[in-house]
């Protein structure tokens, strides 16, 4: 049996995908470590799965909320800037501390989500197998395909090539202090030159919790890349709130910004006059973002009902519409669900995903920032009227129900581990 180490960003969902996959793992009698900074020990419920805190003497405890409040409003280009510096920081912290942790607990296999580089470059450098997982939009590069981070949709001409190609140079530029911080622990590392996180991805196997129907098409993912599905647990938060009883005969709606944004009490206002406007019921779930008194006032708006966490796969199945900072794991729940979905792409890789919504005929998109009530009204009563988002739903529903979520996932780690161990024992011995 392996020892799995996971080397992930330290938020919420991020591990609570990740959580679900190292569920499984366990059940089949692995062992399963997060690494991180001592805040993100809170993201862990399960607690078969171990924790180990690295890094308090640059990424102390207490600190982490500082950088989760930076990193859903950043506010400025200079905040934005203070993001990237974050990023940066935290993969030269886990390149540092890593190696340490790895021989002490005895971790024979790196689990490396896509988005943190140093999963790849610690296990390459270890001569340790590992695996990458995008817990987001996948990362990885070919040409004329948008980046997740990007608003645009899909487009074969020239003309399209060249909006991706300028827009990754300008990516590319922006994200400089990330880059520099791989480029120096690459080097540290004695590894190849590297500057990216697609750099980073593992040559064993790669899984995606999306379907390949989702994406824009692809033509040059890895043969070991496998689309999975949803990464979910069977548990739930402790908080969750029952869902309420919805009157039938009447739209039913509901909204969340995800762990980061449920802050945006405005946003949620917006919402919910928009709902009231179409007599529509709405459920918002905050995930903690706001306090009592705002909760009410979000009442006052239009809400018929507000709650920290509600049970999202159950709210899905029965809501007629979602309201979505279009956060994978939300567009996800929805695509099962068959609900048409309404973007409103605050940060990450969040413009990318609604731009697929669309692609897909999934659901709309509007601006979080200057969308009206008036606009949203109208955009969610075109999600109620059209059949055609319901058609295209159920295409994508039946690839999500056969993608295998956790369970394939672990599939397939255990048997790209099957194959890989001889020769990497083979090599570390050449190199011993």
């Amino acid at each position: 049996m392996a020892h799995f180490g996971v080397v992930a960003p330290a938020f919420y969902s991020h591990f609570n995908a990740l959580e679900a996959l190292a569920g499984v793992l366990v059940e089949r009698g692995h062992r399963v470590t997060f690494l991180h900074r001592p805040d993100a020990a809170r993201f862990l419920r399960d607690r078969r799965i171990g924790f180990r805190a690295i890094g308090a003497a640059t990424h102390p405890p207490g600190s982490l909320e500082a950088s989760l409040r930076l990193a859903a409003n950043p506010g400025s280009p200079l905040g934005l800037r203070r993001v990237i510096l974050d990023m940066a920081d935290a993969t030269s912290m886990l390149c540092r501390e890593l190696p340490r942790a790895i021989e002490v607990l005895g971790i024979d296999t790196i689990i490396a989500d896509q988005m943190e580089a140093a999963g790849g470059l610690v296990a390459e450098a270890l001569r340790m197998p590992f695996v990458s997982v995008a817990c987001a939009l996948p990362v990885n590069r070919e040409p004329g395909i948008p980046l997740p981070v990007m608003p645009f949709g899909f487009e074969d001409s020239e003309r399209a090539h060249q909006i991706v190609d300028g827009s990754t140079r300008v990516y590319d530029w922006m994200m400089g202090p990330h880059r520099r911080s791989i480029e120096a622990n690459a080097r540290r590392l004695q590894l190849a030159p590297r500057g990216a996180l697609h750099d980073c991805l593992s040559p064993l196997v790669q899984v995606s919790q999306t379907v390949d129907g989702y994406d824009f098409p692809r033509r040059a993912l890895p043969p070991h890349f496998h689309h999975v599905g949803p990464l979910r647990a069977s548990s739930a938060p402790d908080a969750v709130t029952p869902l309420p009883d919805i009157a039938p005969g009447r739209p039913f709606v509901f909204a969340s910004l995800g762990t980061l944004q449920g802050q945006r009490l405005a946003l949620f206002k917006r919402i919910a006059t928009a709902c009231r406007r179409l007599d529509a019921q709405l459920l918002v779930a905050h995930c903690g973002g706001l306090d009592a008194a705002q909760e009410r006032a979000l009442e006052r708006a239009g809400a018929t009902w507000v709650c920290a966490f509600a049970p999202q796969q159950a709210a899905l199945a029965r809501a007629d519409a979602v309201v979505s900072h279009a956060g994978l794991n939300t567009v996800m729940d929805a695509i099962a669900a068959r609900t048409p979905i309404l973007a409103l792409p605050i940060a990450f890789d969040q413009p990318g995903a609604a731009a697929r919504i669309v692609h897909a005929g999934i659901g709309l998109k509007a601006s979080p920032h200057f969308s009206g009530s008036r606009h949203l009204a109208a955009q969610l009563r075109r999600l109620l009227d059209d059949a055609s988002f319901g058609a295209r739903l159920d295409a994508l529903a039946g690839s999500v129900a056969a993608s295998g979520g956790a369970a394939r996932a672990a599939d397939l780690i255990e048997a790209a581990l099957r194959s890989a161990r001889p020769p990497l024992a083979q090599a570390a011995a050449s190199h011993g």
